[in-house]
């Protein structure tokens, strides 16, 4: 009952906070099916790239053992030897189909969730020794559902496995009359055509899969309001939080002041530290800043105004004056009206003389 309740009180989508504390403890959305799917693909590429020729060393190294087998002498030295050759030439034939499974294994992985290196899920949790959770976990509803799952899978694939080689039925029976060359091919050839349904047939259940272990993840990590709500005053406190957010204020800010500039009526400045971008169309009670800067920012805005044609008049006192005094679209402080009022017009005046 307090479970139940308590996953009732989670109805808020997890922040990207506690995902990435899921993450770095070892809780990642993962599916089984996508790891079956790709170890499925590496065998049938294994078989495809190899398998023909693993068939055809494996067959001759058997026709020569057994067209030789008079030849071999009995003591145990030989023995060994003939065990080591076959040996041998079983982990060449397998070498391949094995390497292929290692990189789907880590393929798989790397699929579902980015790299990620924890010891968490290796610690002893003491609370799976309890007998009431053991059995949850074995006959809960959960462990029902994966039994049915994997029916449904089994019948999938036998059914579309038995139609598949209910068609091969001729080509079945006649294999006990071929020779050994050419069985492995015919076993090859089947082998890849039924490989290929399951594979058809995996990649539609790994999907699917994947999507629900997802959203079961998701669902799981929900928080309540209360949890959102300490979440956020813990953010808050942080210093380092903190800065990187005004980091990104100032970011905006001077992408926005960038981009007003070259609507800008003029650009006072003085040669190197100061620049204040006013604009001002007629019916305005008074100018207002669209941009200021010093140093770098400030030959920024002087660059982009000239950039596109907008008047950069140098007036060291008053870029000083208007910097101290007015912030991003405000209007400039009445007593500055005079000093801008004969900037603005000597700038209109110049562009009626242009025109």
């Amino acid at each position: 009952m307090a479970e139940a309740a308590d996953r009732e009180d989670r109805t808020e989508e997890p922040t990207q906070k506690r995902l990435d504390d899921a993450i770095r403890r070892g809780d990642v959305a993962k599916s089984q099916e996508v790891s079956t799917f790709l170890a499925l693909g590496a065998m049938t590429l294994a078989l495809l790239l190899a398998g023909g020729w693993s068939g055809r060393a494996l067959t001759l190294d058997l026709r020569h053992f057994l067209g030789n087998a008079h030849l071999v002498p009995d003591g145990p030295g030989a023995m060994l030897a003939a065990g080591r050759r076959a040996l041998l030439v079983g982990l060449q034939a397998a070498a391949l189909p094995v390497g292929f499974l290692m990189v789907a294994a880590l393929a798989a992985g790397l699929l579902q969730h980015r790299p990620l290196w924890t010891v968490e899920p290796l610690k002893p949790k003491f609370e799976r020794l309890s007998p009431g959770a053991g059995f949850k976990r074995i006959f809960g509803l959960q462990a029902l559902g994966r039994f049915g799952k994997g029916l449904l899978k089994i019948a999938v694939v036998g059914v579309v496995a038995g139609v598949a080689l209910w068609g091969e039925r001729e080509r079945l029976e006649a294999l006990v009359t071929l020779e050994a060359a050419d069985l492995v091919r015919v076993m090859t050839q089947v082998a890849l055509r039924l490989l290929g349904l399951a594979l058809a047939i995996y990649a539609v259940i790994a999907i699917g899969d994947y999507v629900v272990a997802r959203f079961s993840w998701m669902r799981r990590l929900r928080m309540s309001k209360q949890e959102l709500k300490d979440e956020l005053k813990e953010q808050d406190g942080n210093p380092e939080i903190k800065a990187k957010l005004r980091q990104i204020r100032a970011q905006r800010l001077r992408r926005r002041m960038m981009a007003e500039v070259p609507k800008a009526t003029v650009v006072v400045a003085n040669p190197t530290h100061f620049a204040v971008a006013l604009r001002y169309e007629a019916g305005q009670a008074a100018p207002v800043c669209v941009a200021k800067g010093v140093d770098e920012l400030a030959l920024r805005i002087r660059s982009v105004a000239e950039e596109h044609q907008v008047p950069v008049v140098e007036n060291p006192p008053l870029a000083r004056a208007l910097h101290a005094a007015v912030e991003i679209d405000d209007e400039i402080p009445v007593e500055h009206y005079k000093a801008v009022a004969e900037v603005i017009g000597f700038v209109l005046r110049l562009k009626r003389r242009a025109s």
